[in-house]
């Protein structure tokens, strides 16, 4: 996954080299495209050298190699050890002058230039002509066109790379710290696609890192929409999933902040402006759906608290339906994106929806959509976990959904005694949850039969939850057969079970 860090470590620190060249003769290259700006921004860059080129129309090198070396020394300039060493100095030859001189005349172009005159410049010589136009005031043309020419000659090593990249990684810079328009950096990103510069990061999320890390939001969306109405190409992702693509990654830049809503208004809005986002962005928003469904549910549990605690009074019907249409819109967003994926994808993303989509309902606490996904997860090759099961069927026991529990109860009793106790403890968990407590008192009493001990805290919460309805509708069965099994198994000690009928006036007691 690459980061803002990736591209600081690629941009040294350039400063300006110190030369200093009026020529006012320049003529408009046609097989590049580079905006007008990049004549005029610095290009700072770390060198001991330094070169002064006579101030006439024309420019020539008048003065003896070693007196320009001298000169070049005196100028503003630091480290460029990694490019350019002091011992370069005394292999600086005839050639280098002329090649800048000719250059800079731009009479003819600069491949041929450098053709005629290949054989005469080393490759730390050719490293520095590249440094010297793309500074302040020069042809930053010439510095892309001999990059393409040293490209083809094969030319190109990795120091000549590194060095190219971080040119243009300080161009790129310039332009965003300069407020210039978005489309001109997508312009030089175009530029450096023409002239075969390849990084080995990509200089999409490294320009949406620097528009994020100066609180450019906007300005970032604004690029993700250039990048993809001019369809420049962009890494795909890869088997693991990492992020291919400029929506995507935006999109992962709003989830590591929270703002998972905003990434999913940002994909779908994508999406539905005609623009064609990359499939992983699809995912990347589900996963946002799934974290803003999770925060929610955490949200509602903690009102319901309070709720409880008598901190704040009852939600009105009102409050209940805004919640209920939230939770569904959000779902709604994600099957929206689903769909995306299952209709523009690989067959192979299916299983990788499909868990989304489990995730979603389960937060949402949708226990029949969630136990679809299980059987679609499985339709597709991918298994889910069996304690996915296990929480669907939590779900599931919650809303009373008995066909579900049928189904996902199926084939329990082949597992071994430490999966049974899981599955049973889930469901009994699932329906305290959602208040049954005949069912909850059946389901102690199957673990039981089977040789199971439920929870210490389930036992007590379904025997509470008995005890709460016989004050209410005085009925004791349940309550009664519950104590004795729990006391057949000495979960329990002796007790006395007592009522008053009020009716009758009569009190009723039973020892267990």
């Amino acid at each position: 996954m690459a980061s803002a860090h990736g591209f600081a470590s690629s941009l040294m620190s350039l400063t300006e080299l110190g030369f200093t060249l009026s020529s006012s003769f320049s003529i408009q290259r046609s097989r590049l495209i580079v905006p007008k700006f990049f004549r005029s921004f610095s290009v700072e860059y770390c060198s001991r050298l330094a070169i002064t080129i006579c101030n006439h129309q024309n420019p020539r090198f008048v003065v003896p190699k070693r007196d320009r070396i001298r000169e070049f020394r005196l100028f503003k300039s630091v480290e460029l050890d990694q490019f350019l060493t002091s011992d370069d100095e005394d292999e600086m030859s005839e050639g280098f002058f002329e090649a800048i001189e000719e250059l800079e005349r731009m009479t003819r172009e600069p491949s041929d230039v450098l053709e005629e005159m290949n054989d005469r410049l080393s490759a730390r010589e050719l490293q520095l002509v590249l440094v010297y136009f793309s500074q302040e005031g020069r042809d930053s043309w010439c510095a892309l066109e001999v990059f393409e020419w040293l490209r083809k000659e094969n030319r190109v090593d990795k120091e000549t790379m590194d060095l190219m990249v971080s040119i243009m990684c300080s161009w790129v810079k310039k332009l965003i710290e300069g407020e210039h328009d978005v489309g001109d950096v997508v312009d030089l990103l175009v530029d450096m696609d023409c002239v075969g510069l390849k990084p080995s990061f990509s200089m999409i999320e490294k320009v949406i890192s620097l528009y994020w890390e100066m609180e450019e939001n906007d300005k970032a969306v604004l690029f993700v929409k250039e990048v993809l109405r001019r369809e420049i190409a962009y890494a795909e992702d890869d088997a693991d999933g990492h992020k291919g693509g400029p929506t995507g990654y935006l999109a992962w830049k709003m989830m590591v902040e929270g703002n998972y809503r905003g990434a999913v208004k940002l994909v779908i809005h994508l999406r539905e402006s005609g623009l064609k986002p990359e499939i992983y962005s699809y995912l990347i928003a589900m996963t946002a759906v799934v974290k803003e469904l999770n925060e929610f549910a955490k949200a509602l549990r903690k009102l319901k608290g309070f709720t409880k605690s008598g901190l704040i009074a009852e939600l009105d019907a009102e409050n209940v339906e805004l919640i209920e249409k939230y939770q569904s819109n959000l779902l709604a967003d994600g099957v929206c994106l689903s769909n995306w994926v299952l209709q523009e994808g690989r067959s192979s993303l299916q299983g990788v929806v499909y868990e989304r989509l489990l995730a979603m309902y389960i937060c949402a606490g949708r226990g029949l959509e969630a136990e679809r996904q299980l059987w679609e997860m499985k339709v597709v090759g991918k298994e889910a976990d069996r304690e996915l099961y296990d929480i669907v069927l939590a779900i599931c026991a919650s809303k009373k959904e008995a066909s579900a529990i049928s189904r996902l109860l199926t084939g329990m009793e082949v597992t071994s005694s430490i999966r049974r106790k899981k599955t049973l403890s889930w469901l009994l968990r699932g329906y305290i949850k959602g208040s049954h407590f005949d069912d909850a008192s059946e389901t102690i009493i199957k673990m039981l039969d089977l040789g199971l001990c439920p929870g210490y805290l389930d036992r007590a919460a379904v025997l509470q939850g008995l005890r709460n309805r016989i004050q209410q509708t005085g009925n004791v069965e349940t309550y009664l057969k519950l104590c004795k099994h729990l006391s057949d198994a000495n979960l329990i000690g002796p007790c006395l079970v007592y009522l008053y009928m009020k009716k009758y006036k009569l009190w009723i007691v039973k020892t267990i």
